[in-house]
């Protein structure tokens, strides 16, 4: 791939990880459902990673990952470093194992939300003592709920990702 094409698709990554930070934070809180918000960052660097592989998703990670923390109240860094390592980690078995699919997208996004919202409710399981009953019944439904909002999500991010690879070995853009 050209510099010019690998510029231009980060570029295009970078402004869907801004639009979906835009509707997770100030359009999907007005679209509660059960008291529930979707996830989407996790969605978006899950997705970059299985239709681009480790580099991209790592990146994208990193990208998501920093405006989580700066979005949700939690330990500095966490979601910049859990969304970091699951984007290479996916990527990494996007590049080898997996075949680079909606299903693969979808159990890889399933993963990743869970483990998200296990980081969620591990200070009030384990500081705060709340029952967990409650708390993995809540990070049941915020992953169902997430994953309804993925499937439109994956379109983006698949069109972003055939975008980038329509090019020719002599670098030029098919």
């Amino acid at each position: 791939m050209n510099r010019r094409v690998q510029i231009i698709s980060i570029l295009l990554h970078a402004l869907l990880i801004l639009i979906a930070y835009v509707f997770q934070g100030m359009i999907f809180p007005f679209l509660r459902f059960g008291g529930l918000v979707p996830l989407i960052m996790p969605i978006i660097s899950t997705g970059v990673a299985v239709c681009e592989g480790r580099n991209a998703g790592g990146i994208a990670g990193l990208f998501a990952g920093i405006l989580c923390d700066i979005s949700f109240n939690n330990p500095v860094g966490v979601f910049t470093v859990l969304l970091t390592l699951t984007g290479l980690f996916i990527g990494v078995l996007a590049d080898t194992l997996f075949t680079r699919g909606f299903v693969t997208y979808i159990l890889s996004c399933a993963a990743v939300l869970m483990i998200s919202a296990f980081v969620q409710i591990f200070p009030f399981l384990v500081f705060e003592r709340t029952p967990a009953a409650p708390l993995f019944a809540t990070a049941i439904d915020q992953t169902a709920y997430s994953l309804f909002v993925a499937v439109p999500f994956w379109f983006f991010v698949r069109a972003l990702g055939n975008r980038a690879q329509r090019v020719s070995p002599t670098g030029r853009p098919l």
